[in-house]
């Protein structure tokens, strides 16, 4: 097996493959590389990878149906490549299963960065500290931390890496509100950017995949209006 993370660059302009092959094989990665949807579909369903960086406007099969293919076989990070201001295709892309999305055009040197904080939460979480447990359990509700599982009233609940990263950082600090700037900042590691309707997109794919397996389960995460979020167990 490749010791070093293997991640599939998808985009029909191979000026940005090639930036993008560049930048990440100086930081370690080993990269392959699909210019249509069709090609990245194949790849990314036929070989695993550490992560999947996906250009939503694609010929053949556009960004978006990869993505969606992609999640009903796997749970691969992907990040996003979207045309600045398209705000409606972004928000889309993380209603189809998408972890993170970088705005064309782009630094080089943050989408590295988004790559390694994402691969750094898919793989050994920042959450995990000697004082919190690796098993979270609440009624009907069972969070494997080290495991990254999620079960609910025993049937396994499949969600994507950055959903269950969301669902553990609040799950870990049960009845705290956290406004939408600390989540991006601690979840996704944004600091001085990042739109927060992001988060909002999160908890609501969070609350329906749990709410298909229990309603009760899905009313554990709460909105807080005007403020953010919360993760409350009803006594």
């Amino acid at each position: 097996m490749d010791q070093q993370p293997r991640i599939l660059v998808v985009d029909d302009e191979e000026r940005i493959r090639r930036l993008v092959r560049m930048y990440l094989e100086r930081s370690g990665f080993l990269i392959d590389e699909a210019e249509d949807g069709e090609v990245a579909l194949h790849k990314a369903l036929n070989q695993p990878y550490a992560l999947i960086i996906l250009d939503l406007m694609l010929p053949i099969i556009d960004g978006r149906d990869v993505c969606a293919q992609v999640r009903q076989h796997q749970e691969t990070p992907i990040i996003m490549l979207t045309a600045a201001g398209d705000e409606v295709n972004r928000i889309h892309g993380f209603e189809l299963g998408a972890d993170d999305y970088v705005v064309k055009p782009f630094s080089p040197r943050e989408l590295v960065m988004r790559v390694k904080a994402l691969l750094k939460r898919t793989g050994e979480t920042e959450f995990h500290r000697p004082d919190l447990q690796q098993v979270l359990t609440f009624p009907g509700l069972a969070v494997h931390i080290d495991a990254r599982r999620v079960e609910v009233f025993d049937q396994e609940v499949s969600l994507t890496p950055k959903e269950f990263d969301l669902l553990v950082y609040m799950a870990q600090r049960p009845d705290k509100v956290f406004n939408r700037e600390e989540l991006l900042r601690d979840v996704w590691n944004y600091q001085f950017y990042g739109d927060q309707r992001t988060v909002d997109t999160h908890i609501k794919r969070l609350r329906e995949k749990l709410g298909q397996a229990s309603d009760d389960v899905s009313r554990y995460i709460v909105t807080v209006w005007g403020v953010g979020y919360k993760f409350e167990v009803p006594v």
